[in-house]
């Protein structure tokens, strides 16, 4: 399991697709509710790890904020598991969706030079980013209903040809 969560955050972040639609969130998320703990913190990071050595890497603080956020979704991740719901999933696709976007653009400004050093400039960054958080916030909808989606319906199918083979007996 853990070989293809990884496998997907690479392959999606290598082929082409919109800016900041990618599995990441998803899989981090995903990881927490299904894995636990260590999964939650080493699966996103390892996906983006792998991938950065294609796509490049870059300055050292951004990358600190980007995948310090992932580790902090697969946080959520545990969290969701105790409440688990499609309410609370969605809810922390939702929640990473947004920290994602405070978090990677609250660095952008303070550790580039794109954006002046004040309120306005912050203001002016996170209103520059508001296209990226949409492909952001549809990514990580998309992708975490793919991945849980899927697997709940892997578990409802093996638990119904479980029924039938006890049946069958």
């Amino acid at each position: 399991m853990a070989l293809i969560l990884v496998s997907l955050g690479v392959v999606c972040r290598l082929l082409p697709h919109p800016f900041n639609f990618a599995p990441i969130a998803a899989v981090a998320l995903f990881a927490g509710v299904y894995l636990g703990l260590i999964y939650a913190i080493t699966l996103p990071v390892i996906a983006m790890v792998i991938s950065d050595i294609f796509i490049g890497f870059y300055s050292l603080p951004m990358m600190l904020a980007v995948y310090g956020t992932y580790v902090i979704i697969g946080l959520i991740g545990l969290a969701v598991k105790k409440y688990k719901s499609v309410e609370t999933v969605l809810a922390g696709s939702i929640l990473a969706s947004v920290l994602f976007f405070l978090v990677t653009n609250f660095a952008v400004w303070q550790f580039s030079s794109w954006y002046a050093h004040t309120s306005a400039g912050l203001i002016n960054c996170f209103i520059a980013a508001l296209p990226f958080f949409r492909n952001t916030l549809i990514g990580n909808l998309f992708y975490t209903t793919v991945l849980f989606g899927a697997y709940e319906l892997i578990i409802v199918w093996v638990k119904k040809k479980k029924l039938q083979v006890s049946l069958a007996k």
